[in-house]
């Protein structure tokens, strides 16, 4: 029996050809990181009140239809400073998780097809680095030079380079060793041309899941430099020092604390699962 025009396109979007979909647990995950960085790009537009205006008599207010997520320990809206809020933390972690795994995967591919002594500098140097502790090394340069959204930025992607490196490199030195490779370079073939068109577009699947791991963990460090105080400085402040602006309140079960904590985890949760149930094209390059 044979398949019809209709009947063939119909089975190849629902093939293995038409692999860019997301099953449900993914688009979930998706929607929320979406719908973060959409409130993070317009939340100067929507905040109900400016995040420095004391609007509330009381502290940890509760809520009420006037403040929707009740008011902090100094009588702010709660629900303007968790929107501001995501502006510094979705874009710090973005801005330093590009950093980090751009500049990582190039050195990475680099010294998987340079090799000899270039490989060996850079994986020493940055080894050394990596085995400094991630908190102490964002606390001693934030402490020094002063919190500034700049030198978050820097020093978040100086921390997560040398895994990003680490991972790419391993990758690009299995596909440096494949014939395919071995037939570019005898056609005579450029550095740049077998890192650009030959390694990068059979590594980047791992290298976008690699990139949500760590945004996750830069995420979770920003907080916690936060919450020690070295992060976004008044009056504005990311999700990490709102938690520690209102931890007082946390005996009480205030909405100041509890709010900005599940912001964190529902942030963090998501990309983890996006990064479970990513589409199969993506997940494996074999696909065709």
């Amino acid at each position: 029996m044979t398949m019809t025009s209709s009947e063939t396109t119909s089975g190849r979007l629902s093939g293995p050809r038409f692999g860019y979909r997301f099953n449900i647990v993914g688009a979930i995950g998706l929607a929320v990181i979406l719908s973060w960085a959409l409130i993070a790009i317009i939340a100067p537009l929507i905040i109900p009140y400016p995040v420095g205006e004391i609007v509330d008599v009381d502290y940890f207010g509760p809520m009420s239809r006037a403040l929707w997520l009740g008011s902090d320990y100094l009588g702010r809206d709660m629900l303007s400073r968790i929107l501001m809020g995501a502006r510094y933390t979705v874009g710090i972690s973005l801005a330093a998780v590009t950093i980090a795994c751009f500049s990582g995967v190039v050195l990475g591919m680099i010294a998987a097809v340079a090799g000899g002594w270039l490989d060996t500098i850079l994986s020493r140097f940055l080894d050394a680095l990596n085995s400094i502790p991630s908190k102490l090394f964002g606390l001693v340069v934030v402490a020094a030079v002063g919190s500034s959204v700049p030198v978050l930025v820097l020093t978040l992607s100086v921390i997560y380079i040398p895994g990003a490196y680490r991972f790419a490199r391993a990758l690009a030195v299995n596909i440096n060793a494949m014939d395919f490779i071995t037939v570019a370079r005898i056609r005579g073939e450029s550095t740049l041309y077998l890192i650009r068109s030959e390694i990068l577009p059979n590594i980047v699947g791992p290298v976008l899941a690699d990139l949500g791991i760590r945004f996750v963990f830069i995420v979770l460090l920003l907080s916690g430099l936060s919450f020690l105080g070295l992060g976004v400085q008044p009056p504005y402040a990311d999700w990490g020092a709102l938690v520690r602006e209102n931890i007082g309140g946390l005996p009480f079960g205030a909405p100041a604390v509890m709010f900005p904590s599940l912001a964190i985890a529902s942030l963090t949760i998501s990309v983890n699962l996006l990064i479970d149930n990513l589409p199969q094209k993506i997940r494996d390059r074999s696909v065709s």
